[in-house]
């Protein structure tokens, strides 16, 4: 199963360290993929995890203060790229046509992009699911190849259930990750969203999960081992 470990704003150098040596001593079988701080790329050993990074910017090298481009992240080994989380929508606003841009530049330097899609709990409630999901997906993936779209990850995060603890229901999960897997064939589709070591054993019966987006957990190095066994 892939594993991703989305760090966010966390973690000071020295914690940073101390946390990698430690996610070093970890023995799964399970891919794991680490998305740490832009600051703490360039730092980053990893023994068997890949690198991935939580953002990346829609230009290529230029005038583009404060950016981060696909040919700088190359160049210190990341793998993987998260695009379109909803704490981006939400605070920088960003639109699904940027995610689009982000997409193309990520694909077009051979990065691999886990695209974020969910909706509100106000969406939910007004039965738009599928009508967000679908927006989101056929922007972010308009005229990519078959074999394009087959290379990108997509992470299904209900933005209700991020960092609150609450999770959709199995059957809810397995009708989206459906409607998914039938809008983008062959695509690894990820469950994200207070996923935890409690909760892995009621998740892990949904059978078309392909892995997982880890936020919170992913800082908790004790809790995630737990995690990480009770996926197998």
């Amino acid at each position: 199963m892939i594993i991703a470990l989305n760090n966010k704003c966390n973690l000071n150098k020295e914690e940073y360290l101390d946390y990698m040596n430690r996610l070093n001593e970890i023995n799964t079988t399970h891919h794991l993929i680490l998305c740490p701080s832009t600051l703490h790329l360039g730092i980053t050993h990893l023994k068997e995890a890949s690198l991935g990074s939580q953002n990346v910017s829609c230009f290529d090298n230029g005038a583009y203060t404060g950016e981060v481009s696909t040919d700088q992240l190359k160049s210190y080994g990341v793998e993987y790229s998260i695009i379109g989380h909803s704490e981006r929508r939400q605070y920088q606003r960003e639109t699904n046509e940027e995610i689009h841009e982000k997409l193309k530049q990520l694909l077009k330097n051979n990065i691999i992009p886990i695209l974020c899609i969910g909706e509100s709990l106000e969406e939910r409630k007004n039965n738009q699911v599928f009508s967000i999901l679908k927006e989101e997906l056929e922007v972010a993936l308009k005229d990519l190849t078959p074999l394009e779209q087959e290379k990108v990850i997509i992470a299904y995060e209900p933005i209700w259930s991020i960092g609150t603890g609450i999770i959709p229901s199995i059957e809810e999960i397995e009708e989206v990750f459906q409607f998914i897997k039938n809008m983008v064939p062959n695509s690894k589709v990820l469950y994200g969203g207070s996923a935890h070591e409690e909760n892995i054993d009621s998740l892990k019966q949904c059978l078309l999960i392909d892995g997982y987006l880890l936020g919170g957990l992913s800082l908790k190095i004790d809790k995630l081992e737990i995690f990480l066994k009770k996926v197998n």
